[in-house]
């Protein structure tokens, strides 16, 4: 179904993070931007869809200096990382014994909010305007417990779905969302004491992925379950959806990347998940998986250590 493209290099390799790998899709300029961790560095390379020209960006983070602040701070940049738009210090606890800070997790809930997990379970709500750069912290959501791991806002576009917002945190923990001035919780699925390490939201499904390599399928305003899919034999560090097709891709520490397909039917309120593909990517831990575009034509795979990006395509 899939076979190997060729790799886009990058400057570093990928850190061993969860979801290590973004893609944003801009069709009016016919270029796909991709982002990878290394570190306190992100390395970008915007690629054209003929597949002749790349352009690479390497972003630092800026940490304070420790002797004068206890501060990390959080950035925010233009999409091709040319300007920095907005920061935002994260206190950090002066004992050298506390537990860590930082933030991971992050969703753009329709155009008027970005929201970004935090070590402590905290959820920040920032206010973007339509126009300019006067982003302000609107919210603060604290119902998590356990540091979030991940969060989605739902993929599918649809203007009639009652949750758009799904947190996740270290314990399993799933939160459900509605944004507004005031965002409002909607249901909370509990966990199982093993980490949620991806999550994603589609037409009101909500798709977990967890440490002990099983895929859920719950119906995120009521938290029934539909599926559970023993998808993986290690922790699943990423899954990915099309939103435009329903295809469902799940990578994990075994090695191994899945594509899947998600058939909803609202008459019956089922949910049937059907598998499609395997590929092993030899000798890699992988890090991060994203389908290219809407439709799942195309997904891409980092893997810990490895200074490049490598691309499947349908054959």
């Amino acid at each position: 179904m899939y076979h190997k493209e060729k790799s886009i290099q990058i400057k570093n390799s990928a850190s061993a993070l969860y979801n290590n790998l973004s893609v944003l899709r801009i069709a009016p300029r016919r270029l796909t931007h991709f982002t990878v961790v290394h570190a306190n560095m992100v390395n970008m390379v915007s690629a054209s869809w003929d597949g002749l020209n790349y352009t690479h960006r390497q972003l630092q983070s800026k940490e304070p200096n420790v002797a004068t602040s206890t501060s990390l701070i959080m950035q925010m940049y233009e999409s091709d990382g040319s300007i920095m738009v907005y920061w935002h210090a994260l206190d950090t606890p002066e004992t050298p014994t506390a537990q860590a800070v930082f933030a991971r997790g992050i969703a753009a809930v329709y155009e008027n909010y970005i929201c970004v997990g935090v070590s402590s379970g905290a959820i920040l709500v920032f206010d973007v305007p339509s126009k300019g750069s006067n982003i302000t912290l609107s919210e603060v959501l604290e119902e998590h417990k356990e540091s979030i791991t991940d969060m989605a806002s739902e993929c599918s576009g649809s203007q009639e779905c009652i949750a758009n917002l799904v947190t996740a945190d270290d314990g399993g923990n799933l939160c459900v969302w509605k944004s507004g001035e005031e965002f409002q919780l909607l249901n909370k699925i509990p966990g199982f004491d093993m980490s949620c390490s991806s999550v994603k939201l589609w037409k009101g499904t909500a798709v977990a992925g967890y440490g002990t390599g099983q895929i859920r399928l719950y119906e995120a305003v009521t938290g029934i379950l539909h599926a559970e899919i023993n998808a993986h034999a290690r922790w699943i560090y990423s899954v990915d959806i099309a939103p435009f097709s329903g295809l469902l891709l799940s990578a994990a520490e075994d090695s191994l990347v899945r594509v899947w397909h998600m058939t909803i039917t609202p008459e019956t309120n089922s949910v049937e998940v059907v598998h499609l593909h395997n590929e092993c990517v030899t000798d890699t831990q992988i890090c991060g998986a994203r389908f290219c575009d809407g439709d799942g034509y195309a997904f891409a795979v980092t893997g810990y250590d490895l200074s490049e990006i490598i691309r499947y395509i349908q054959s």
